[in-house]
């Protein structure tokens, strides 16, 4: 089957324009608008997947150490009856694990250093079937944790700033003070570092100490555990799930108790990144459109330099329609090159920074991501066919809707006057 002749000519246009000696011009300009379309498609994917790459990475090392929905109390109190909540929970058919806890705020010295605090009292056998970091640790640094001994869990970073290892002892300063005829004095306890643990989300790794349930009871003075940590069956189902746990608990009679997801517990941070990455979107396709509307310049000249193959097109029957579709051809096709050779681009760095990026880094001699500043230490990617296509369309798009000036001016064209002086 024959193809159309304006595809034919349109394309013919696309390959001679590049070769001719006597439209360089026209050449260099058509290529320079390829390639502006190729790289601004190739800076959106790669950007767009860096973005998806990091929150993925933070949202996993976060989820390491926090529990897909929490219920707590709203004043940190004890739950009233943490033994029926804790069934009410479990009789939800996506809850998979339910472990209780305390958290509370405190100090803890070593020397003349000192360091503010989260100390989470957890049980020991429950933590591991709530989140991979009570897992990871249930082997060693947890079953060190004994009722009465008062020993402590530390994340590395929090160990390296107070200059302590496994068996240092360190005196944890604790919020309520005692009063006493000279005034309020803060109650101490002399603590014993028992493990260390590394989560890989430098915030909890500085931040985070974990002790035993029994042993928070004590130290905070309150008579059982102030929350319940769940593990659901799918994360990404957390919000739907802790609405219905909320109306089921509040069915039972717990009043009182707030239900929150790990999307909540983050929201600032999630909700950040989700207006940088429409930002970045909106600034980088902004490069696309000024490289896809170099093409109306190209046709604009092409359109001029072609007069009299136009005019005989015409003498020969060609309708103005067909030769508007002969450019249209023309600058489509390379847009159509140039958002795919922007793809395979794209796609190929975003696939391989994980190679690219340390490489980059070690003939620079830089480090991109400082992991006391960015949380994690390598840059991530995780493309996503939710962006790329997206962006694959509106490049074609705005190719499209660039020729369509110079094509229409080139279908106006009247043969007698393009003919008078060839």
């Amino acid at each position: 089957m024959a193809l159309p002749y304006e595809l034919l000519i349109g394309w013919r246009y696309t390959r001679a324009g590049r070769a001719s000696h006597r439209n360089g011009f026209i050449s260099f300009i058509s290529a320079v608008s390829m390639l502006g379309i190729a790289l601004g498609v190739a800076a959106l994917i790669i950007v767009l997947s860096v973005m998806n790459g990091f929150q993925k990475e933070v949202r996993d090392r976060m989820l390491g150490v926090l529990a897909h929905v929490e219920v707590l109390t709203y004043g940190g109190e004890a739950l009233p009856d943490a033994d029926a909540v804790a069934a009410q929970l479990r009789a939800h058919p996506r809850v998979r694990a339910v472990a209780p806890f305390i958290a509370e705020q405190g100090l803890l010295a070593h020397g003349q250093d000192m360091k503010g605090v989260v100390v989470r009292g957890v049980d020991p056998t429950a933590e591991p079937a709530v989140t991979a970091l009570g897992a990871e640790l249930a082997a060693q640094a947890l079953a060190a944790l004994e009722p009465g001994r008062f020993g402590v869990v530390l994340g590395a970073a929090l160990a390296r700033s107070l200059g302590v290892s496994v068996g240092d002892g360190v005196t944890l300063v604790l919020p309520s003070g005692q009063l006493t005829p000279a005034g309020v004095v803060p109650r101490l306890r002399q603590m014993t570092v028992v493990g260390l643990f590394d989560s890989g989300h430098y915030e909890y790794d500085a931040t985070l100490a974990l002790v035993h349930l029994a042993d928070a009871q004590r130290l905070f003075r309150v008579e059982g555990p102030t929350g319940l940590r769940v593990r659901l069956d799918d994360l990404q189902v957390a919000r739907e799930v802790a609405i219905e746990l909320a109306a089921r608990l509040q069915q039972a009679g717990f009043e009182g108790l707030t239900v929150r997801d790990w999307t909540r517990a983050n929201r600032t941070w999630f909700a950040a990144v989700q207006v940088e990455k429409r930002m970045m979107f909106i600034i980088l396709t902004l490069i696309v459109a000024v490289a896809a509307f170099n093409l109306v310049s190209t046709l604009v000249m092409t359109v001029t330099d072609k007069r009299a193959d136009i005019a005989i097109l015409r003498t020969l029957g060609a309708s103005p329609r067909s030769v508007m579709a002969i450019f249209v051809v023309q600058g489509a096709a390379v847009g159509v090159i140039g958002t795919a050779a922007g793809l395979a681009l794209g796609l190929g760095v975003a696939l391989h920074i994980d190679t690219l990026v340390p490489a980059l880094e070690r003939l620079l001699g830089v480090h991109f991501l400082p992991q006391d500043i960015y949380l994690i230490s390598r840059m991530p990617s995780d493309p996503q066919a939710a962006d790329i296509v997206p962006i694959a369309l509106i490049a074609l798009a705005l190719a499209f809707v660039a020729t369509l000036y110079p094509s229409w001016r080139a279908s106006r064209i009247n043969p007698a006057e393009a003919l008078r002086y060839e």
